[in-house]
């Protein structure tokens, strides 16, 4: 990979990236890229929701001063897209975190950087030119953990987005067939020296249950961390309702459904089929955002419309930062941006505020 890749011309779609990437990168790094928990039937499903899922049109509305822009946790946001935590940027780029941060201030983009970047959270920032957010993941020993949340206050981060569905890796089968393995020279270089999970002996049967456990956070670890930052806590990983209130209770300053794009434990439902039923618990008191098989304008506003605030977008970002760097995943978040606007205008909507369950046909 080359800081200098040129996108093909007939990329004119993120499913282009996508064809581009797959044709390719390394079927191991490919592998790990489009990894899904164990038969992916809840990856599929992310995008098999979406598809499912038709527009109802108006007619001859007035657009005049129409615009995508809305607030968000008190920052201005000009597009309702976030640039999803991802882990190891390097695996498809030289540059890493730092050129997708570049190529997202370009298109005014929002990211959130992945405790698992490799790129140092300073020197990512060093680049950003719009408002940063810290994915994290509480690690096995609190010290660390602040450490990471004071890093992240100290760079300018305005929000930790605290990744709860993940308290043991999902089975990705594809990348286990693969062998897939971190190259020389990529590491998650944000937890450089911090205590790893605990050593577990080896013993016969499965590992899960004799110690792997041992560390998870529980809803109180939430409540230490947000009463431990000035910063806004988003807690990203929640499919059931039932797991809005003690979110909202423990100081969660925001909600992200999302079944880590079908990479835990499958069978899951689509985040988007989740969505309706947890923004409804919301009920406006907190932020609701999306994460989850997003590849059309039109899919965000259908999140948009079953109550979300904003969609992250993960996969794609990896697909064109590998196929056209810096380039790349500036095209393909101006894409997304268009199509969102292409999509408002022909469903008659000049605001983000239009946007409701009108925009949904239902038969």
């Amino acid at each position: 990979m080359t800081s200098d890749m040129i996108v093909p011309p007939d990329t004119v779609s993120l499913f282009d990236y996508e064809r581009h990437f797959m044709t390719r990168a390394d079927p191991a790094v490919r592998a790990y890229v489009a990894g899904a928990g164990a038969d992916g039937i809840t990856q599929r499903s992310n995008r098999d929701s979406l598809d499912r899922i038709r527009l109802m049109p108006r007619a001859l509305r007035d657009l005049s001063g129409a615009s995508a822009r809305s607030e968000l946790l008190g920052e201005a946001l000009d597009y309702p897209i976030i640039v999803a935590p991802t882990a190891y940027h390097r695996l498809v780029h030289p540059d890493g975190e730092k050129a997708t941060a570049t190529a997202a201030s370009l298109t005014r983009t929002w990211m959130t950087v992945s405790t698992q970047a490799s790129v140092t959270l300073e020197e990512t920032a060093g680049v950003a030119r719009h408002p940063l957010w810290f994915q994290l993941y509480m690690q096995p020993r609190r010290d660390d953990t602040l450490s990471l949340v004071r890093r992240a206050e100290a760079a300018g981060y305005k929000a930790l987005v605290l990744t709860i569905d993940a308290p043991v890796n999902g089975l990705r089968n594809a990348e286990q067939r693969a062998g897939f393995r971190l190259p020389a020279g990529v590491s998650a270089v944000n937890l450089a020296g911090m205590e790893p999970a605990g050593f577990l002996p080896a013993r016969p049967g499965s590992p899960v249950f004799q110690g792997m456990l041992r560390d998870a956070p529980t809803w109180s670890s939430v409540a230490w961390l947000c009463s431990s930052t000035r910063l806004p806590v988003l807690v990203k990983g929640i499919l059931n309702p039932d797991d809005v209130a003690p979110a909202v209770k423990a100081g969660a300053r925001g909600i992200i459904v999302s079944n880590h794009g079908g990479r835990t434990l499958d069978t899951l439902p689509a985040s988007i089929d989740a969505l309706p039923a947890v923004a409804g618990k919301a009920a406006g008191r907190v932020p609701v955002l999306m994460d989850g098989g997003i590849r059309r304008g039109t899919d965000i506003l259908k999140a948009l419309a079953l109550g979300a605030s904003a969609v992250m977008v993960g996969q794609p970002v990896l697909h064109a930062l590998a196929v056209g760097g810096v380039a790349g995943v500036a095209h393909m978040l101006t894409i997304l941006q268009t199509e969102l606007e292409v999509a408002m205008a022909l469903t008659g909507r000049a605001r983000l505020t239009d946007i409701d369950r009108s925009v949904i046909w239902t038969s």
